[in-house]
């Protein structure tokens, strides 16, 4: 079998480094190392004065990125929400770009140990960084029927969700769920109605691993902090995968390309400040054949916002609160 690094494909590739508008010396952040596709590519543009940041939350993607032996490349085992707090320790302030591919990786998702997919059984874990919080299993085993609703319903957007909810609370009566076929078999045979190709069991899994790695908090916290590090004419480039999280970042991105205001004082038109960002053309899907390629990439969208030379206010960054782009 070959290395992860050599079988994942990295969704949107081309796209999202030429949305960076690259400068040779610049300094970038990877926030999504996975198996390293899209570093190697900043990497090939940089030139010996360039550096490149890398982050993830998942233990194995970090030990993969020990395979890069180039001094320019730095890699840090840190989750979205640390951003800030892992360019401190790298000693970067200021960078010219920022990549995030958000969601799950095809290493992840292909790893039956992960507990990520259904198509093969295995322990029913789905944490991005195993050595932190509480399995899917575990969960399962202990939130009330309500909470799980909720969950299904909510990150899932299952629509027989209440029925999803009742079929795991009458089952672990009985015993506990404990692997990825035991839940796809209880939620195949809850669900009424299959969409077509797509497994009964979909919702219900993605619902569970937003959750348990609270992707959607995980990106709300990481974009103020994304955008307060950018130097002026940096990028930001987002790769979203489904609805919920493509939501968050379409509207953060549109609240910070809107001049932001002082509650209650009046500014005339003359005196209107700059927005924090300007966003950079329309939203980019994948080709039709690169989805027909790798199938995780059909339901790819990628964002881009340049960096304005506005300063950056915390306090009226308070304003763009998260439930406020999440709602």
């Amino acid at each position: 079998m070959r290395p992860d690094s050599l079988t994942h494909r990295a969704v949107l590739a081309a796209e999202a480094i030429a949305a960076l508008a690259l400068q040779p010396a610049g300094t970038y952040v990877d926030g999504t190392y996975g198996r390293g596709g899209h570093s190697r590519l900043i990497l090939e543009r940089l030139g010996p004065q360039g550096r490149l940041v890398a982050l993830d939350r998942d233990p194995l993607a970090v030990a993969a990125a020990k395979s890069i032996g180039d001094p320019r490349f730095s890699i840090v085992h840190a989750a979205f929400s640390t951003l800030a707090q892992a360019l401190d320790a790298q000693r970067v302030e200021r960078v010219q770009g920022m990549l995030f591919d958000l969601g799950v990786s095809s290493p992840q998702l292909d790893d039956a140990a992960r507990g990520f997919s259904f198509r093969a059984d295995g322990p029913l874990d789905m944490r991005m960084d195993p050595t932190q919080g509480v399995s899917a299993a575990d969960w399962l085993a202990t939130a009330s029927e309500a909470q799980l609703r909720e969950v299904i319903g909510g990150y899932g957007e299952e629509r027989f969700a209440k029925q999803v909810a009742a079929a795991i609370a009458a089952a672990r009566r009985h015993a506990p769920i404990r692997t990825t076929r035991e839940l796809a078999d209880l939620v195949g045979a809850a669900v009424r109605t299959r969409e077509p190709g797509q497994n009964p069991a979909t919702r219900t899994f993605q619902a569970l691993r937003i959750f348990v790695n609270r992707e959607l908090e995980e990106v709300s916290l990481m974009l103020p902090q994304a955008v307060e590090r950018l130097a002026p004419g940096g990028r930001l480039a987002l790769i979203a995968f489904h609805s919920l999280e493509d939501r968050i970042v379409k509207r953060f991105l549109q609240a910070c390309a809107r001049p932001l205001l002082p509650r209650d004082l009046p500014v005339r038109a003359s005196e209107m400040p700059q927005a924090l960002l300007k966003i950079v053309g329309k939203p980019v899907r994948a080709s039709s054949a690169e989805a027909a390629a790798n199938p995780r990439a059909r339901s790819a969208v990628l964002r881009v916002a340049e960096r304005t030379s506005a300063p950056f206010d915390p306090l009226l960054m308070h304003r763009i609160e998260p439930d406020a782009w999440r709602s």
